[in-house]
């Protein structure tokens, strides 16, 4: 059998295709011309013997090979960019205190936080999931070195702005909201415990509209808002991070709800110059973050 090896650089411009739903869109963040990546794509065909995309309707579509090798890929690339990183930070040492909504608990803490303690294994790294004023405070007391949280306007000494999200209306996947409205029906909303700044945001754009809403569920958790609108209680108005299989993105248009601003987002630092470690795990959860999706201020 003739031995193969896949090039890497192929390899992520294969991934991130995918990932962003658009090899134009790949090409322009990983800093190629759509040409490149285009040729990329051709020689990984070449290298399996067999084509991995196929047409499906105006874009491309996976074959069974390609999906087959897409998975290959995602585990071959992490696990490059775990050894690069695990190369690079043998000598790293210290604690770092990271701090962070529920939101990414998922993409941070189980992605990005387990592969950094594996390549720095003499980095003590302590993390606290809170609400957004909370993770603020306790920066600003050095009871945390780092958190990313949601930009409320009110800026800290060392924060850096990484990036502007929609908030969208979000309801069951598995049946259909409301119907509110149309007979006076007040929307029913699913929503953070007081104080909360997405349920402020949310209940202003109702007010401008001219739309009433009441209060059905209250949960100090995210994961109870999750659990209350899957079980068809009603709405609730957050980011697309952290979203559960069973939840989806609702039209505003097409329910009769108003549409919603952008959020931001924000990486606060204790020190305007933070250690090795410290400074490490910032380069990471930053590059993370623009992965998962947003538009850059």
């Amino acid at each position: 059998m003739r031995r193969v090896n896949f090039d890497l650089d192929a390899l992520r411009s294969f991934s991130v295709g995918m990932e962003l739903g658009s090899f134009a869109k790949a090409a322009d963040k990983l800093g190629r011309s759509t040409s490149a990546v285009s040729a990329q794509l051709k020689k990984l065909e070449e290298q399996a013997g067999t084509p991995i995309l196929r047409k499906e309707g105006r874009g491309l579509g996976l074959t069974d090979a390609g999906e087959v090798l897409l998975g290959y890929a995602r585990r071959i690339l992490e696990l490059n960019d775990e050894a690069c990183m695990a190369v690079g930070g043998l000598e790293l040492e210290g604690w770092v205190r990271l701090g962070l909504q529920e939101d990414f608990c998922e993409h941070l803490l189980s992605e990005v936080l387990g592969r950094f303690a594996r390549s720095h294994p003499g980095v003590r790294i302590e993390a606290k999931v809170a609400r957004n004023g909370e993770l603020v405070t306790q920066v600003q007391t050095a009871k945390l070195d780092l958190a990313l949280a949601w930009h409320t306007g009110n800026r800290t000494p060392h924060m850096e702005p990484v990036g502007a999200y929609p908030l969208q209306w979000i309801g069951p996947a598995d049946r259909l909201p409301g119907p509110w409205g149309e007979r006076g029906e007040p929307v029913p909303l699913v929503a953070f415990e007081a104080p909360c700044l997405v349920r402020s945001m949310a209940t202003e754009a109702l007010d401008r509209a001219g739309i009433p809403w009441r209060l059905v569920f209250t949960s100090p958790s995210l994961g109870g808002v999750w659990a209350a609108v899957a079980a068809g209680l009603g709405v609730t108005v957050r980011t697309h991070f952290g979203m559960t299989p069973n939840l989806r993105i609702l039209s505003p248009r097409e329910y009769g709800l108003p549409a919603l601003p952008e959020l931001g987002l924000a990486i606060h630092r204790a020190e305007a110059e933070p250690a090795p470690a410290c400074r490490r795990l910032l380069e990471i959860v930053r590059e993370r973050v623009a992965e998962l999706g947003g538009r850059l201020r």
